[in-house]
């Protein structure tokens, strides 16, 4: 590659969480798609099972056993899609998927072999322009997605919080920055 080449722009970093403690740096996605796996045999991607950390609790390791073949992450022309490859369900939240002008946090469930559109581009710009700010408790960021592997969390779970989740990602797409 040439140094007068343009150079390819990512679309999103990923962040792995357990519990409110961010394992490893941000990955940075330049690919369509990005496979994201615990054991995955020869895989590329970003393999989560690869990521250390001292003092690990029993339910993030029992969690992380479940991760297996993850998820696989693509760009299309209409949003974002995640497509759950793992043998135990997804959630997810997303400024797209929650009801407009609403403080209620939406988290659906996402079945092994099933897919759903993660964030919606359309929906995004949309969002951006009509948002109430005054609805906003805290910091809210309109181009992030949470994906938690095996737990849910919000209102009908046990755990309030995404931070509660043992194993979660947060995908930081890069489309309006």
């Amino acid at each position: 590659m040439s140094p007068d080449a343009p150079k390819q722009s990512h679309w999103c970093n990923v962040a792995y969480w357990e519990h409110r403690t961010r394992v490893g740096r941000l990955y940075t996605v330049y690919e369509h798609s990005v496979s994201i796996f615990y054991d995955l045999p020869q895989g590329t991607g970003f393999c989560l099972g690869q990521l250390n950390l001292e003092h690990r609790s029993s339910t993030v390791q029992r969690t992380r056993g479940k991760i297996g073949y993850g998820i696989l992450l693509s760009k299309e022309p209409d949003g974002v899609w995640a497509y759950n490859r793992s043998e135990h369900p997804i959630f997810v939240n997303s400024p797209t998927l929650d009801v407009p002008n609403s403080r209620t946090l939406v988290v659906r469930k996402v079945m092994p072999g099933y897919s759903i559109k993660v964030f919606d581009y359309e929906r995004s710009y949309l969002l951006r322009h009509s948002t109430d700010a005054d609805l906003l408790d805290g910091p809210y960021d309109p181009n992030s997605v949470r994906i938690s592997f095996a737990k849910g969390w919000g209102p009908c779970y046990s755990r309030q919080f995404i931070t509660s989740c043992p194993c979660w990602l947060e995908i930081l797409l890069n489309n309006h920055r």
